[in-house]
């Protein structure tokens, strides 16, 4: 790549952080203003092989008071490989995008991670590894029901992994690799040219969510900007344009 190229990318790179649109767009309306309807608040399930979440929390035993979580959380890229349990698995998917209540004739959901307009515009898909109770696999959180739906297996799961986190092949031996996709219009339909930015705000509140979870259950993350667009796509069928992966963490049991 020539000098002149990476300094582009740079400067266009902070102007999408420094943009403020309504300097330009003054007379700009998003789709709520001219009243077109709304985005589903979630995506439905498109499996008949669903497994329902327990959210008996209180069995985790957790003991750690707030200050020691936050003191405790750090980066983990080596895993014992032992099993987490299922409601370890439950207990990780809630905290980073469980829905508490739902606002208005189904307006908005209200999470336990904050999101701009209450949009949250992402979903969450899992590649399981070593989780007791489930078969290794692809799956999708069902955040309205607390459910997971099961999408299929994965034949060399291994290769995936490595191929969709780029050749980060510590990431192998996690029990599960979160992947979080954003569904554009769903925050779109608020805000328009606006959408992007705090979208990807947003995207930091779920991978801290899921930090201080983990370190609540003393288990291991460490969440990643670097991943293969494509291949994360095409793991679980995204098309790429209206919905595409943004953010990946693996997850796993630590010493």
């Amino acid at each position: 790549m020539e000098e002149k190229e990476i300094k582009e990318r740079i400067r266009n790179g902070r102007n999408f952080m420094k943009f403020r649109a309504e300097d330009e767009y003054s007379d700009f309306m998003s789709d709520q203003q001219l009243k077109k309807p709304q985005p589903p608040l979630c995506k439905e399930k498109s499996s008949e092989c669903v497994i329902p979440l327990s959210k008996d929390f209180d069995a985790l035993n957790i003991s750690k008071d707030f200050t020691t979580i936050l003191m405790e959380r750090k980066s983990s890229r080596v895993y014992t490989q032992h099993a987490m349990t299922l409601l370890q698995l439950s207990y990780l998917l809630y905290m980073t995008q469980g829905v508490k209540e739902i606002k208005g004739e189904n307006y908005a959901t209200m999470r336990t991670v904050p999101s701009g307009g209450a949009r949250h515009g992402f979903e969450t898909y899992l590649i399981v590894n070593h989780v007791e109770g489930l078969k290794a696999g692809r799956y999708h959180y069902l955040p309205l029901t607390h459910e997971l739906e099961y999408l299929g297996s994965i034949k060399q799961a291994e290769n995936i992994i490595d191929e969709t986190l780029v050749g980060q092949k510590w990431a192998v031996k996690a029990n599960v690799i979160f992947y979080w996709s954003f569904v554009a219009y769903r925050c779109e339909w608020r805000y328009g040219i606006y959408a992007h930015r705090p979208a990807l705000i947003d995207a930091g509140h779920v991978g801290e969510n899921l930090y201080l979870a983990c370190s609540a259950l003393g288990l291991g993350t460490c969440c990643l900007a670097a991943f293969d667009d494509h291949s994360c796509n095409e793991t679980f069928k995204l098309d790429g344009e209206e919905e595409f992966v943004v953010y990946a963490a693996p997850v796993g049991t630590i010493d």
